[in-house]
């Protein structure tokens, strides 16, 4: 059985809620929902429970020895990259009307 931890190809934050889904098999969409219902709803543990299991869970071994050759250590994980920009593509319009 796979032990519990911080996912990162489930991560919106810190990965607590994919890595509770992928442990679980539930989608951790759908705890992430639940979670956010009960934070509005006036469950006030939600928030300090998440900081809480951000800090305790370890991370996912895996991902965390590729992230230490690309050189990204951070807890956010995909968000420190920069997207690569798409090359523009050259329009061929005529203008001689004006």
């Amino acid at each position: 059985m796979n032990k519990l931890k911080k996912s990162k190809n489930n991560a919106v934050i810190f990965g607590v809620l994919g890595g509770i889904g992928e442990y679980f098999n539930i989608d951790p969409v759908l705890l992430r929902v639940v979670v956010v219902v009960a934070t509005f709803i006036g469950v006030g543990s939600t928030i300090p429970i998440y900081l809480l299991l951000a800090l305790v869970m370890p991370d996912d071994d895996e991902e965390s020895r590729s992230d230490k050759k690309t050189g990204s250590t951070s807890t956010f994980g995909q968000f420190n990259e920069k997207p690569k920009r798409k090359d523009a593509e050259k329009v061929e319009e005529d203008w001689s009307d004006f």
